[in-house]
């Protein structure tokens, strides 16, 4: 399966299982951005990305690790 930016969900829950001691609150985009793309499923245009969808990915992640 490969990781596109819209599989948001997806996203979020393997963020939050690659980085389990890591607040997303307190993650910026520039970083969230970078994680997203070194994801291993990952294999969308990195310039496809814009704050709405960084946004809904941390979100998400706020939610999976609650």
């Amino acid at each position: 399966m490969s990781l596109k930016w819209t599989d948001t969900q997806e996203i979020a829950i393997q963020l939050a299982e690659k980085y389990p001691d890591t607040d997303p609150q307190y993650i910026s985009f520039v970083d969230l951005h970078q994680w997203v793309c070194q994801l291993d499923e990952f294999e969308d245009n990195p310039e496809k990305s814009n704050e709405k969808i960084l946004e809904a990915i941390q979100a998400l992640w706020i939610e999976e690790i609650q």
